[in-house]
């Protein structure tokens, strides 16, 4: 057993190290997902019962949102190139093709395969909807998202300091500093003998 985790481990590492902006973005794009869900369904099943389009674009405006602040705290936060509002501008007006991107599965599912009541069960919608939107639709717009924000919004990486490293304090100077004899045969530095 450790024999095959040891490998799979240093495999992992290595993949992290090299994709580690993708990672830390699809791991931020997991708590979205959960934030999507999570509004997508309290709308859908309280007041936009009739309206799932609806509902699923406004958590995914809520999780748009959420998402450009842990990218560009965290994913992305050694990136930059563009001026704030910028990038702010780029970044939500990616996301909003991002969101038609996501909508597009449901659209389908829902009026072109009519997956819905009363064509079939409530059950049958709902699991359609949960793939179609949720998952393949925000799939989709992930992976949509990251070429694009690599792109265009976040396009220099190295270009924003570690905002966790501190400037190093300049240390002692190496070069040898060389005083002149004094003309009372002290050397510099040492206590002058008193006067008396």
């Amino acid at each position: 057993m450790k024999a095959v985790s040891r490998p799979a481990l240093v495999w992992l590492t290595r993949i992290g190290s090299k994709h580690h902006e993708a990672a830390k973005f699809f791991m931020v794009g997991g708590v979205c997902f959960l934030v999507t869900t999570c509004i997508n369904y309290s709308l859908k099943l309280s007041v936009l019962h009739k309206k799932p389009l609806t509902a699923l674009a406004i958590a995914t405006i809520f999780s748009t949102i959420l998402s450009y602040l842990l990218n560009r705290q965290w994913s992305f936060r050694t990136r930059g190139g563009r001026k704030r509002h910028h990038e702010a501008a780029l970044f939500f007006s990616l996301s909003a093709v991002g969101i038609a991107l996501n909508l597009i599965p449901l659209g389908v599912s829902r009026y072109l395969l009519l997956l819905r009541v009363p064509d079939v069960s409530r059950s049958v919608q709902e699991v359609a909807d949960f793939v179609s939107g949720i998952v393949l639709g925000t799939l989709i717009a992930m992976c949509f998202r990251l070429w694009a924000f690599r792109r265009f919004v976040f396009p220099h990486p190295h270009d924003q300091p570690h905002r966790l490293k501190r400037p190093s304090k300049p240390g002692p100077h190496s070069r040898i500093v060389q005083h002149e004899p004094s003309s009372t045969g002290q050397r510099p530095g040492a206590p002058k003998a008193p006067r008396g």
